[in-house]
């Protein structure tokens, strides 16, 4: 049986690709992975393809046009977690420095999940450990995470 490989992995060159990447967490929350990643190409259009800033400013009516747009997924709560995620990351951003080292300020592993889950919407424990392994961040070993919850 041919040994699993975990999700590939990305080096975030600007702060669109930790939003993205939270993004995809987010929808991928309690829907199939297929079905996201058919849409992705939309959504990533529609989200102004994650500039931080931009997605921070989008304004309410633009929230009302994506819910009715078929290129996304349209659960409103999730679309609306999108703008909320992108103007906290904005934020951390701008008093860490940089996301990056936001990401790096935690004592530990379990504080860093507990503190992403504080700060975004959408963010399980699994969702964490996904997007911090996804963007480059050290995680504990799948089966030791999983045994601590």
């Amino acid at each position: 049986m041919p040994e699993m490989q975990g999700p590939e992995r990305i080096a975030p060159q600007r702060l669109g690709d930790y939003l993205e990447i939270m993004s995809k967490v987010v929808f991928q929350s309690g829907m199939s992975y297929k079905i996201v990643e058919s849409k992705w190409p939309g959504t990533k259009e529609a989200f102004h393809g994650f500039d931080a800033a931009e997605v921070a400013a989008m304004p309410p009516a633009e929230i009302d046009r994506l819910a009715e747009d078929t290129r996304v997924i349209r659960n409103r709560r999730k679309l609306e977690s999108v703008v909320s995620n992108a103007q906290r990351m904005v934020e951390l951003d701008a008093e860490h420095g940089s996301f990056q080292n936001y990401l790096r300020s935690h004592a530990d592993f379990p504080s860093q999940v507990k503190d992403l889950r504080k700060q975004f919407k959408f963010l399980g424990d699994m969702g964490c450990y996904y997007y911090l392994y996804v963007v480059g961040e050290e995680v504990p070993p799948h089966e030791e995470w999983m045994a601590s919850l």
